[in-house]
């Protein structure tokens, strides 16, 4: 499955929205800085997300972006959808080709993974690798 760069930053979004998921609004410059995501196409890209439904934002002083559903309702395989459609195919289901089958075979496994995983499971799996890590401090 190819994820073009906006897939990449539209994921990398939810993700931070999810692992910093509050009742509070997240500034876009946080989330770019964080993502390391150019602040103005970021802005574009969740424009685009809260039109698909998967944030929603809020104005003012306080304002920012929030999922607009809970992180374990929203998949990656959905994300990469909303944002790439339907050219996240890696092989050519051209007639005669001898790797056609096997090429459907493996789009078929990517989007089993992409379409059973949430956000909430990637937030939880990266705070848990996050606390294994523990700085050696010894001099």
């Amino acid at each position: 499955m190819n994820v073009s760069v906006k897939g990449e930053y539209a994921l990398q979004a939810i993700f931070d929205l999810a692992v910093h998921s509050s009742r509070n609004p997240t500034r876009i410059a946080e989330i770019a800085q964080r993502q390391s995501i150019p602040q103005k196409f970021l802005e574009l890209i969740l424009a685009s997300l809260k039109q698909g439904g998967f944030v929603e934002s809020r104005r003012g002083a306080e304002g920012g972006y929030l999922l607009a559903r809970p992180a374990d309702t929203i998949t990656v395989g959905e994300v990469i959808r909303f944002v790439d459609g339907k050219a996240g195919r890696i092989g050519k289901n051209r007639r005669g080709n001898p790797f056609s089958v096997m090429w459907r075979q493996v789009d078929e496994a990517v989007s089993g993974i992409v379409d059973h995983t949430t956000f909430a499971e990637l937030a939880r799996d990266w705070r848990e690798r996050q606390a294994e890590y523990v700085p050696n401090w010894d001099i």
